[in-house]
């Protein structure tokens, strides 16, 4: 499981972990929960998922000085990002992390 990554990274601590090995978790950041499970397969076709740019997770913060601090933090810790800080049109601003097992982590929040 990722837990190191969530833990190490991006400041998350661990609800709970199943299994042993473990193949089911929770890992939690403030009122942030994310659940994780162990999946041995590939679940995507080669580069798809960064092509498409498809999520395997999307946490939301309240105020736009939360989501620039978050990405400062992250960028900061050496965190491995798939799109930097970016103001979306339809005005949030947001940014992906690629975790080390290629899932893309969006954290957006209001741009103004």
């Amino acid at each position: 499981m990722s837990c190191d990554f969530f833990i190490s990274k991006l400041g998350f601590v661990v609800e709970f972990v199943y299994g042993d090995p473990p193949f089911y978790g929770m890992v939690k950041r403030d009122r942030a929960r994310l659940c994780m499970r162990r999946v041995c397969e590939p679940v995507f076709v080669g580069d798809i998922r960064q092509r498409e740019h498809l999520l395997s997770a999307s946490i939301t913060v309240d105020t736009a000085a939360e989501i620039k601090q978050l990405f400062l933090e992250f960028q900061a810790t050496g965190v491995t990002l798939h799109q930097g800080l970016k103001k979306e049109p339809w005005g949030a601003r947001n940014f992906i992390v690629l975790d080390p097992d290629g899932n893309l982590i969006l954290f957006a929040g209001p741009a103004d």
